[in-house]
């Protein structure tokens, strides 16, 4: 049984124009519960970076900049790291280990589809492995001589 990155993703994704101000996407973050958010360039499904929690830590707060006066652009991390909805959760994981990252888009040709979290990963990961457990432990009681 493999997992793909499509049995894991998120397919409501938090997505805003890169033109929109860093606080009414902090805010659009905060109603989503969502601590990213895709930036778009060109129309909804043209991805052209990705914001998190950090880059607002990181370029607004720390630096004591006005929100409301940033373009979510400007803190955005450009052209985010994706892969395809067949892409098995192994090299998903080792892909977002490998590069310290803690999201990948999920794309379908240009089309973004999902999102992955190390969020997702884990919750998914621990139902595979309970799914596994349960398929070993019936396993072991059919073979197990009577006695």
């Amino acid at each position: 049984m493999v997992l793909l990155a499509k049995d894991i993703m998120d397919s409501s994704i938090l997505a805003v124009d890169e033109a929109t101000d860093a606080l009414s996407c902090a805010k659009a973050m905060v109603a989503a519960r969502k601590g990213y958010a895709v930036v778009t360039h060109g129309g909804p499904k043209k991805v052209a970076a990705i914001v998190t929690e950090w880059d607002f830590l990181d370029k607004i707060v720390a630096r004591g900049a006005d929100p409301s006066r940033v373009p979510v652009r400007e803190i955005a991390s450009p052209n985010p790291q994706s892969c395809s909805p067949e892409t098995p959760t192994d090299e998903v994981v080792t892909t977002m280990a490998n590069l310290g990252i803690r999201r990948i888009v999920v794309r379908s040709g240009d089309q973004v589809v999902g999102i992955i979290t190390t969020k997702h990963i884990l919750a998914s990961f621990r139902l595979y492995i309970d799914k596994l457990s349960s398929e070993i432990a019936g396993y072991q009681t059919s073979t197990t001589p009577l006695g």
